[in-house]
Parts: C-alpha cells; sequence; structure tokens
C-alpha cells in the first residue's frame, strides 16, 4: 500500500488540552483542519483554546496560509475522516474506547490515509486490534503544550508497516516537531517513563515530609532543568567525568546506584499526601490564574527553544542536534 503523503486536511478526534494542541499546531502549519468530539460544549470550548494560544503562535512564526478560520467543527465522527489527509486521535486514555473508536474511524477513511493515536502509553498492537489496515496505525505521542513543544513519540505496533512510520515521521517534521522512532512497544514508551521516575521520587520527597511542592520544583528548574532543556542525561554525565568523559564517571558515581537514594515504588496516594500536594500547589500559583501561568509557560518555552536555537549556530551545532 502507498501511504498518503499529500497532507492538506488534518483530521482531529478528541479536542481536549492535547487535541487542541494538535489543533493549533496544523492550523499554524497552514492545513485545513477538521475536528469532532463528543463532549458538550466541546466545539466552543475548543475555539476558546485555540484563541487563548493563537498570539504565542503568532509570535512563534505561521506558516503561509495558517489562520484559525480554517477550522471546522463536525457532528460524527465519519465526518471526520472521509475526506482526510491525515488523522490523529486525542481520546481519553481507555482502551476499550480507543479500539471502538478506531474500528470506526479507519472503516470511515480513506485506505491510504495514516492514521495516529496521542495516547501516553497503551500499547498500538492492543488498541489497533480490530483497525481496517492497522498498517498506516500508529502512536503519535506529543507533549504539552503540543503547539510549542517539538518531541513526538512515534510507535508502531505489530501491522504497523515500516513505510507509515518514516511516512509519520516525516510529515510530523514538516509541522516543525522532532519526531522520536521508539523502535519496541513498552509502556509509557521513553519520555514519560523517565517523567514517572521522577514524578514518584518527587511524591515521596512530600511525603516524607522532606521537601514542599515548591522546594521539588526550584530543584529541578534552579538545576537539572536548565540544562535539560539544551543537554540530555547521558552527554551531562559525560561532560561530568571531566576528559576522562562517561567512563570516569561511571567509575566515580556508579557505586552510588547501590545505595538506598531513591524509592521508585510510588507512595500510597493517601488523602494527607494529596491534599499536601494541592496545597503547595496552590502556594506556587500565587495570585495567578492558570491562564496567566500558561501564557507565562509559553513566553518562557519560546525564549529557551529560541535561545538554543541561536547559541547552536553560533557554535556550528546542526539545529537536530
Amino acid at each position: 500500500m502507498a501511504i498518503h503523503t499529500h497532507i492538506k486536511t488534518f483530521a482531529a478526534l478528541g479536542t481536549g488540552v492535547i487535541g487542541s494542541g494538535w489543533i493549533a499546531r496544523a492550523l499554524a502549519n497552514g492545513l485545513d483542519v477538521v475536528a469532532w468530539d463528543p463532549a458538550d460544549n466541546a466545539e466552543a470550548a475548543l475555539r476558546e483554546r485555540i484563541d487563548k494560544c493563537w498570539p504565542a503562535l503568532v509570535k512563534n512564526g505561521l506558516k503561509p496560509g495558517a489562520s484559525p478560520t480554517r477550522l471546522h467543527f463536525v457532528a460524527t465522527v465519519e465526518e471526520c475522516v472521509t475526506q482526510a489527509d491525515f488523522i490523529q486521535e486525542s481520546a481519553p486514555e481507555t482502551l476499550q474506547l480507543k479500539i471502538d473508536l478506531h474500528a470506526k474511524i479507519t472503516k470511515a477513511a480513506r485506505p491510504n490515509v495514516m492514521v495516529g493515536s496521542s495516547t501516553s502509553g497503551l500499547l498500538p498492537t492492543e488498541f489497533y486490534a480490530q483497525a481496517s489496515h492497522p498498517e498506516r496505525c500508529f502512536v503519535g505521542h506529543p507533549f504539552n503544550p503540543v503547539y510549542l513543544l517539538p518531541l513526538v513519540e512515534v510507535v508502531g505496533g505489530n501491522q504497523t508497516a515500516p513505510e507509515a512510520i518514516a511516512a509519520a515521521q516525516a510529515f510530523y517534521a514538516s509541522l516543525g516537531m522532532k519526531p522520536l522512532h521508539v523502535r519496541k512497544e513498552v509502556p509509557g514508551f521513553i519520555a514519560d517513563r523517565l517523567l514517572e521516575a521522577q514524578w514518584r521520587e518527587a511524591l515521596h520527597l512530600v511525603n516524607d515530609g522532606i521537601a514542599t511542592t515548591g522546594e521539588i520544583d526550584d530543584a529541578i528548574r534552579y538545576g537539572a532543568g536548565i540544562r535539560w532543556s539544551f543537554m540530555g542525561s547521558f552527554l551531562i554525565y559525560t561532560l561530568a567525568g571531566g576528559d576522562a568523559g562517561m567512563r570516569h564517571f561511571m567509575a566515580q558515581f556508579g557505586p552510588a546506584l547501590k545505595l538506598p537514594w531513591t524509592h521508585l515504588v510510588a507512595p500510597e496516594l493517601t488523602d494527607k499526601l494529596i491534599d499536601d500536594i494541592v496545597d503547595g500547589t496552590k502556594v506556587q500559583l500565587g495570585p495567578h490564574s492558570i491562564a496567566d501561568l500558561e501564557r507565562y509557560r509559553d513566553d518562557c518555552l519560546m525564549a529557551v527553544q529560541e535561545a538554543v536555537r541561536a547559541t547552536k549556530l553560533r557554535h556550528g551545532i546542526p539545529l537536530d542536534a
């Protein structure tokens, strides 16, 4: 089967935080978007989200023809996908729901049109089990806010064709994203497994009375978080080994891995722990609304990415490195 790669119309099923982020990114790249969501008031909520993030997209740079007016909301799954050139599903993380939804999507869509799912951990072999032409189906797992963060994990199921993976990566790259091919189906894929380990340890630090939510966030944003914005853990630790690099780092710090520094198994989510976390984050929010901090987040993300881009150019490092 020749995978359809001439993408003009982007179909989005599910218009919550992730789905609306996909829609905003597609619109900013000059595509027509057809959206569907069965929730009450979904269209109004979607258009409100697009209006809120559009100034950031304008500041970040729009492709020719980009406009929120190219968004069309429809009443059925069939209307959404029948004429689509690319399909992105962002429904809730419920296995049976996704199985049923993709059976319907793939029956109505043209057989060579790519179908991606935004799932953050469910396995494509399982939820594409009843799909028509599953060779064109895969996971395209993005990160919030989808309209600004470039990473998208691409994961195939046991029937996904290599051509579909390659075409999906090329399409996501055309939207200004950084596709990461996850070669094996594992729950949580790559990025969320790493984030989950850090999150579990953070819950223990709160639960054990060692740190507040704000102090834990400060430990990240004033330390490792700054480094992580331009250099990952392995390269950071290579530099920590001095001129001898990673081998010296492993020899020096490897023994610490046997010390009981971390728990990994999550603590029980007691009412007290939940209250402590909620109270801590209320302090962090202060007088600001969620919308205020979303705008702050977006401005920071654009500033960091532009600073990293300019510095890479100055040092002769490829922009996709």
